[in-house]
């Protein structure tokens, strides 16, 4: 193309579900609902962790931070997909647009590498529970905690780096709600194959990485469980995986889905909703998978809306 016939890209128009005007109030509703939902429940574990010394353990501590990067994530896609509901522009600047992606496959990245911790932390638990104080002490949680962040930075750099100074010339419309990785490197006017390359490798080396890392980690759980002699024991001791079972297989099998294929483009629809699974669903129902299966959290809760009762009938 021709230098002066390029226009510099400044913003770009998000198009969200393209919907008749009744289906998009319906999806509004459904998606502040559940965002409102998430906000609530993930802020709730949270204060219940900091606040119980029952919760004062490594397995909350990672709950705890699980929750934070599901506000951070929701919120970083969230509403600007519900103000861009009944927006006649529907437009994101583009500096706005790269620190939306940044940030969202930053916490993203995150979360998989927490997940890998807390089945390490599960496996620790239960295949060596007479050392799990010595093992997962404070220092070494938090060491985790930071590392997860440092190896989420350094898999999303490369691709970031690359993707960075590509052009935008226009047109300048993502097919998408929010500024997802392959729906804007399919808006730039040069060669992207080594950036789509980086990005599927960082996905893949991820994903799968820390997939492997839990599939180890639960191998070994599932070995010593069903070398525990009683029923009673055994049904204790996989009682408190199921939770981060489930959770686990809610991330991972829409992650790999959308991100983990050479070829993106074909199903946009398809990741649009697979997307929402991640960033509004899923989110929306860690706090209810980490409670309702949790004694220790609901006796935490129920303490907790205890005291509030009681300290407004004291006003």
């Amino acid at each position: 193309m021709d230098q002066r016939n390029k226009t510099i890209v400044t913003e770009f128009i998000l198009l969200g579900f393209q919907n008749r005007k009744e289906v998009e109030i319906l999806l509004f509703s459904g998606f502040l609902l559940m965002y409102v939902t998430s906000l609530i429940g993930n802020t709730m574990i949270i204060l219940l962790v900091c606040g119980d010394y029952r919760l004062h353990s490594p397995m909350y501590f990672f709950v705890a931070n699980l929750s934070f990067l599901e506000v951070a994530i929701t919120s970083t896609v969230v509403p600007k997909m519900l103000a861009n509901t009944f927006s006649l522009t529907k437009a994101i600047s583009f500096a706005g647009c790269l620190t939306q992606s940044f940030f969202y496959f930053l916490l993203g990245s995150t979360e998989f590498f927490i997940l890998a911790v807390m089945s390490f932390d599960r496996y620790v638990a239960i295949c060596h529970p007479l050392r799990y104080a010595i093992i997962m002490n404070k220092q070494t949680c938090i060491s985790l905690l930071l590392g997860s962040y440092v190896g989420a930075f350094l898999s999303i750099l490369a691709s970031s780096i690359l993707t960075a100074p590509l052009p935008f010339c226009g047109p300048n419309v993502i097919n998408h709600f929010f500024c997802d990785s392959a729906p804007v490197l399919k808006l730039v006017c040069a060669d992207i194959s080594l950036a789509e390359l980086a990005d599927f490798v960082s996905s893949a080396v991820l994903l799968l990485g820390s997939l492997l890392l839990t599939g180890v980690s639960y191998t070994y759980i599932i070995i010593t469980i069903f070398r525990i002699p009683s029923v009673q024991g055994r049904q204790k001791a996989f009682s408190t995986c199921v939770s981060h079972i489930t959770v686990v297989t809610l991330y991972y099998g829409s992650s790999i889905f959308i991100y983990v294929r050479p070829q993106k483009g074909n199903v946009m629809d398809v990741n649009k909703f697979a997307t929402v699974l991640n960033t509004i669903v899923t989110p929306m129902l860690n706090p209810f998978i980490y409670s309702l299966r949790n004694e220790k959290v609901k006796d935490s809760l129920r303490d907790g809306v205890y005291k509030y009762v009681i300290m407004l009938t004291n006003l």
